[in-house]
């Protein structure tokens, strides 16, 4: 699919609903012991496949447009199916749903996928839950197919090496089911939409400084969740108001938690024009999930250094900051983020051979990459390698370009953002 050089972005439209706060409701719904209504859930390929997966355990759901009822099985009552789980694409699946098969004592399951999940690891959720009591195979000791079979859970302390919301979120599902509290600790903060729903389902869960400690639970009783608009999808949108010149955008009820505004935060320190009432980082855990309307304009921007502490908040908007690296003024430059070798596409090497092939002056580094600023980029194709955000990342350049861009496996973006390639034509007409 080609995208032109626009002369212009305006409009006012809504993100797309959430997709991690999407799989988490639903999973949560299906360990909940009363049914659990989910309004705005993302109907994309990722998140149907938690809806299959819950189904396969037990769970009945109910889809109504973009609002869903999930009537679950409870945390210890998920059934075994008869065949494996398909996961799909979905990463996030794959890595927070043994939490719950973990502690389904006797009963075993396999989760497997297609050929990119098949080289996403699965090491750092199989190590803490055999430590918890589980029995884990994976295939070569870290990739799926991934066998679970559930066992009687004992609590843990565990430190995670890379900050990652998907382990962190796993373990504490596991202590759900564990014998006392179990703590998990990270090197920096990673997203908290599991902490906050689990808090509201009235768990005994509190947060000091880069710990959380979870303490057992018999049941979940979850009121309705309503989904945020997706402050990853919205990037995107936010990135071409920023880049095309005499744009305006309204994006309407953006998820600005903390863990999940750390590209915007790093975007006004590059000068970029965005007005939203982000979050403040707080020490005090609450249920809610804070929106705002962002107000968006095109302007010069200057570069900056990520540093790794911001990674996390940030991970999966980082190739958006080598994009706007090559209109900034100067050197933009993104370190710790090593995490991005092992997303859907080696992410590092996707942005840099991608960008580089539309004219960027762009060098990857082992754990991130570093942008000279050359006033724009000329255009050409890139290949999305089967990653949704490459894809957009693509679709940004080329509305931002001087000479358009091809994007080869465009169709990549419906994982996470099905309306993508529409909101930005709405928005350039």
């Amino acid at each position: 699919m080609r995208f032109e050089p626009a002369r212009g972005l305006s409009g006012d439209l809504h993100a797309p609903a959430d997709k991690s706060i999407s799989h988490r409701a639903a999973l949560l719904g299906a360990m909940a012991s009363e049914p659990v209504r989910v309004v705005r859930y993302l109907r994309a390929a990722d998140t149907d496949s938690t809806l299959d997966a819950v189904r396969a355990l037990g769970a009945l759901v109910e889809v109504h447009d973009d609002e869903i009822v999930v009537r679950g099985c409870g945390l210890r009552e998920a059934h075994e199916p008869d065949a494996p789980i398909d996961v799909g694409n979905a990463g996030t699946l794959l890595r927070l749903l043994p939490g719950w098969l973990a502690a389904q004592e006797g009963r075993s399951f396999m989760l497997d996928g297609d050929d990119s999940i098949r080289r996403r690891p699965v090491d750092r959720v199989v190590e803490p839950l055999r430590q918890m009591g589980a029995e884990l195979q994976a295939t070569d000791g870290r990739f799926p197919p991934l066998s679970v079979r559930g066992g009687r859970l004992r609590a843990i302390s565990w430190e995670l090496d890379v900050a990652s919301a998907q382990v962190k979120s796993c373990i504490l599902l596991a202590a759900l089911a564990a014998d006392g509290a179990t703590t998990v600790g990270e090197p920096a903060r990673s997203r908290d939409h599991t902490e906050r729903m689990l808090l509201g389902a009235g768990v005994s869960i509190h947060r000091n400084g880069r710990h959380v400690t979870v303490v057992n639970a018999d049941e979940l009783l979850l009121d309705s969740i309503n989904v945020p608009g997706d402050p990853s999808s919205a990037a995107f949108l936010v990135a071409a108001g920023v880049l095309v010149p005499g744009s305006r955008l309204l994006i309407r009820d953006v998820g600005v938690n903390w863990t999940r505004s750390g590209f915007l935060r790093i975007l006004r320190r590059m000068q970029g024009i965005v007005l939203g009432d982000l979050e403040d980082e707080s020490g005090e855990l609450s249920p809610h999930e804070p929106v705002s309307d962002l107000d968006v304009a095109h302007g010069a921007l200057e570069g900056t250094i990520v540093e790794p502490e911001e990674v996390p908040l940030a991970i999966d908007e980082l190739p958006l900051v080598a994009l706007l690296g090559c209109f900034a003024e100067g050197e933009t430059v993104v370190r710790g983020a090593q995490e991005l070798r092992v997303k859907e596409s080696d992410r590092i090497a996707g942005v840099v051979d991608g960008l580089r092939g539309l004219g960027a002056e762009i060098e990857a580094t082992d754990d991130g990459f570093a942008v000279t600023g050359s006033g724009g980029l000329r255009g050409g194709s890139i290949d999305a390698r089967g990653d949704h955000r490459l894809a957009m990342v693509g679709a940004v350049a080329g509305l931002a370009s001087q000479e358009g861009v091809e994007v080869i496996g465009m169709d990549a973006a419906a994982v996470s953002y099905p309306r993508f390639v529409e909101d930005l034509a709405e928005l350039a007409s």
